[in-house]
């Protein structure tokens, strides 16, 4: 399986995911540690992440992926949302608070 292949399954057979920089535990840059808050803000205490900084080529991947520079990158239900200042306006806005309605976090 090829990385688009693999980053692929990954958004869609997991309801939210954070590709990010260190894990939700112990996050390895400030913007990651901000999606992680905003994601448990929200009631989200567990979903799907991938620490990019373990496989340089889901690193450059991601980027590829979804035509966007930067890491941390969420995504829910297989549609890519946006990085760390766009998941911070859509959870003051309210917005990503109704993107996550009826995801429960995994068991």
């Amino acid at each position: 399986m090829d990385v688009q292949e693999l980053i692929k399954e990954q958004v869609t057979t997991n309801p939210v995911v954070l590709y990010m920089k260190g894990t939700p535990q112990q996050p390895m840059c400030g913007f990651s540690a901000t999606a992680v808050q905003i994601l448990r803000a929200l009631n989200l205490p567990l979903f799907f992440s991938v620490n990019v900084l373990e496989d340089q080529a889901i690193r450059e991947g991601i980027k590829q992926y979804a035509n966007w520079p930067t890491i941390p990158q969420l995504y829910i239900r297989g549609e890519f949302v946006g990085g760390c200042d766009i998941m911070r306006e859509m959870y003051q806005s309210g917005e990503l608070k109704t993107l996550l309605e009826g995801i429960a976090a995994p068991d």
